[in-house]
């Protein structure tokens, strides 16, 4: 699916640069703001775009009147406080080109356009699509960019505004303080990093996802070919799993019980039995909580009383309980393992400072390790800041060595800061086939599909058993970033063996529905749209599939109503796709759905479009002919995946002309045999085709032809309604396209009930 065939091309497309009529810039005078009159956040496939995007309608007042290259220093300002414009190609396709476009004269509108864009790449969330246009009223703009998530496109835009009315006006603009409330709303509002490697794996693969809370709960799929995601669980991962992995002592029973090693500990209850502890197990100890995670509370190498009963203190808060195991000697390693396999691990390393005979501890670690780029506060780096000021188990670590925060160390002595959670280097390739194998059993014996192992070794290459090494924790839900951006090495693929692990690739190699995928039909148009769906859906239900519909006349799960109202916008249909027992799924659709919210689904397997009538009640949306129809309708015909088809109404020649923009097959359907389209489009790679000929519905295929039945005897139902044609053929032509039998088209059409079901359903 070609994104740039959905959108004009530079070259048709109206271009917003230098016109001759210009007029002096008002003396000293300042601009009023850009008036944004409308913001509309379209959540799926537009007549922009196949993504969700935030639409802003916006006048530009007396700016109409003054192009950028009219405003003085307004340029300069600009490129001063956001020099990356340079790489936005803009229109005209190269590095520079819209700083080309800034010279020559371009309108403001366009200019918020790359700035939003531009703030948003600042904060970490590229953005590369964006588009200006204007309508029928003079000054008035239609701008849009990708929006991933619409707190955040509301916050780039408004950060956006007040910067171009600040380079406009000649008024000092804090863009750093912007670019911070851009991205706090980044990541406040966006999928953790965990989560979105997964998203972005599933995309890739052409798996489309729906967000399902504020968090990161996540559906990939659609209906009942639908998996969840939550963080880096999913919805294979046993909840009794899940509570064996945070009671580490159950843990360890159980991995020792199949022969797993493990270090010998006990759960204990005050710093004094912790002491009596690690005198039995023996010394070095570790002392960590017993259901911890990411290392907090954890304190290794102990070997004195003192520092043993403070390690109780630090690991009591983390945890319900607390443990005292014996010392593993070696280094931190964490195994990624899905589905059984290893596919990913990193080593951690021991963070010490060097003194310089100067400098305190605090400051230090500030210049030696804060400094370092990979660490950070927030989820998206590989290692953490570290505050001495409030990280307890650092202010053990330096008591044990007789120092403090504001110590100051001898010119060249080393000073150990952390032991243990900079797990950071990446060893994948290193990993032994036998430790591979243990670390893989052990996720299997507490269950999980996905798990980190945590292990203890003094080199990763070798056999575990052999070296004393020993797995210390399982973890249900791992952090993947540690694979993700490694602080040292190659980035690992795990986000797409956890998709793989949801949607096997063997599974759907020859299946007639792509992974993550339901049968899903659009119906599009204003002509007995709802009837069209509401018959498709019949021969759905009949063919085996439970079949969920939105139209106007209501939400129904196969035969059941289960709401009466309107259900031809984009929240119904959602409800719908969301539905776990939905196994196939037609939605209504119009052109004020597509123009106010976008489609529901990004693509689907069967797109019919009826016709192109309704421009003049669209007034609002700046639609006023019908030639404009093209572009807001062609939408269901652009999200038809590749093995679908597009069912276009053959007798309207402005649906016809759709027919080259469908990524798959397309089925026309015209009462009339004898339409040039209908036999240029046979005639063409044996392209199909539903009409009557002599009183009979024709199904063909090229120039072969298979009778249906005669049309007279194709009535709905018990009361032998008579269809209207058109709309008839239509259903048929969407039918025949979903594989379903001509026999059973033909039985299901005649025990179709046109009637509204009486009875309703308890609502979903």
């Amino acid at each position: 699916m070609n994104e740039l065939a959905h959108n004009p091309s530079p070259e048709t497309a109206p271009v917003l640069c230098f016109r001759p009529e210009t007029h002096p810039l008002q003396s000293m005078a300042k601009f009023n703001d850009i008036q944004l009159l409308r913001i509309n956040y379209l959540r799926g496939p537009n007549l922009w775009t196949y993504r969700p995007v935030l639409e802003v309608w916006l006048d530009l007042g007396a700016l109409e009147d003054y192009p950028s290259h009219q405003i003085p220093g307004f340029n300069d300002r600009l490129t001063t406080w956001l020099p990356a414009l340079i790489e936005h190609h803009c229109g005209v396709g190269e590095r520079g080109g819209f700083l080309q476009r800034l010279q020559e004269g371009t309108w403001c509108g366009h200019v918020l356009e790359h700035i939003v864009i531009e703030l948003l790449n600042l904060a970490g969330m590229p953005t590369g699509f964006g588009q200006t246009r204007s309508t029928s009223a003079r000054g008035v703009y239609r701008m849009v960019f990708r929006a991933r998530d619409e707190s955040v496109a509301r916050m780039a835009l408004e950060q956006g505004h007040r910067l171009i009315m600040a380079a406009i006006n000649d008024e000092p603009f804090d863009v750093t303080a912007a670019v911070a409330k851009v991205r706090t709303e980044v990541d406040d509002r966006y999928l953790g990093p965990s989560t979105a490697c997964i998203v972005t794996a599933a995309t890739d693969r052409g798996i489309p996802h729906i967000r399902l809370n504020d968090g990161n709960l996540v559906q990939l799929g659609y209906g009942a070919s639908q998996r969840r995601i939550w963080t880096a669980e999913s919805e294979f991962t046993c909840a009794i799993a899940e509570g064996i992995a945070s009671d580490k002592d159950l843990t360890k029973s159980l991995l020792k019980a199949c022969g797993v090693p493990i270090p010998e500990g006990q759960v204990v209850h005050s710093p004094e039995e912790a002491w009596e502890a690690a005198q039995d197990i023996g010394l070095p100890v570790v002392v960590k909580p017993s259901d911890g995670n990411h290392g907090r509370g954890v304190t290794l190498d102990l070997h004195k009383q003192a520092d043993i009963e403070a390690a109780y203190h630090v690991a009591y808060p983390e945890g319900s309980d607390v443990m005292v195991e014996r010392f593993i000697p070696g280094d931190e390693h964490r195994l990624l393992v899905v589905n059984g396999k290893v596919v990913a691990a990193a080593r951690g390393e021991v963070v010490s400072i060097t003194g310089n005979g100067r400098s305190s501890v605090k400051e230090l670690i500030d210049t030696q390790l804060n400094s370092d780029p990979r660490r950070g506060y927030e989820e998206e780096y590989p290692l953490e800041i570290i505050d001495i000021q409030t990280n307890v188990a650092v202010q053990l670590e330096l008591k044990r060595q007789e120092l403090d925060a504001h110590s100051v160390p001898a010119a060249g002595r080393q000073v150990v800061v952390q032991r243990n959670g900079n797990v950071a280097v990446d060893c994948t390739d290193d990993v032994h086939p036998e430790v591979a194998y243990i670390a893989g059993l052990a996720a299997k014996v507490v269950g999980l599909d996905i798990a980190g192992i945590d292990m203890v070794a003094q080199d990763i290459s070798r056999p575990l058993h052999a070296q004393g090494g020993a797995i210390v924790e399982v973890n249900a839900g791992p952090g993947l970033l540690m694979h993700l951006k490694p602080a040292v090495g190659a980035p690992r693929p795990v986000g797409q063996a956890i998709v793989e692990h949801l949607f096997p690739a063997e599974e759907h190699a020859d299946a007639s529905q792509p992974a993550g995928r339901i049968p899903l039909v659009g119906v599009a148009g204003t002509r007995n749209t709802a009837t069209i769906a509401r018959l498709v859906a019949w021969l759905l239900h009949l063919s085996g599939r439970h079949t969920g519909l939105a139209c106007r006349e209501g939400l129904f799960l196969d035969r059941r109503r289960v709401d009466a109202a309107d259900s031809a916008h984009w929240e119904a249909a959602h409800r719908l796709l969301m539905n776990k027992m939905v196994q196939a799924a037609v939605i209504e659709n119009d052109a004020r759905t597509i123009l106010r919210d976008g489609l529901a689904y990004d693509r689907c397997q069967v797109g019919v479009v009826t016709d192109m009538d309704g421009a003049d009640t669209l007034a609002e949306f700046d639609v006023h002919e019908q030639e404009q129809m093209t572009k807001v309708l062609r939408t269901q015909v652009d999200v038809v995946l590749a093995n679908g088809a597009a069912v276009l109404n053959a007798a309207d020649a402005q649906v016809a002309a759709l027919a080259p923009l469908c990524d798959g097959s397309v089925v026309l359907y015209a009462q009339d045999p004898g339409l040039p389209a209908l036999g240029e489009h046979r005639a063409k790679d044996n392209g199909r085709a539903v009409f009557v000929k002599n009183g009979r519905v024709v199904l063909a295929t090229g120039s072969h032809e298979h009778v249906l039945a005669p049309l007279a005897d194709l009535s709905f139902g018990r009361n032998a309604t008579a269809p209207d044609t058109d709309a008839l053929l239509a259903a048929i032509g969407a039918a025949w396209a979903l594989d379903i039998a001509p026999d059973l088209i033909g039985a299901g059409i005649k025990t179709f009930e046109p009637e509204q079901p009486t009875t309703e359903a308890p609502r979903a």
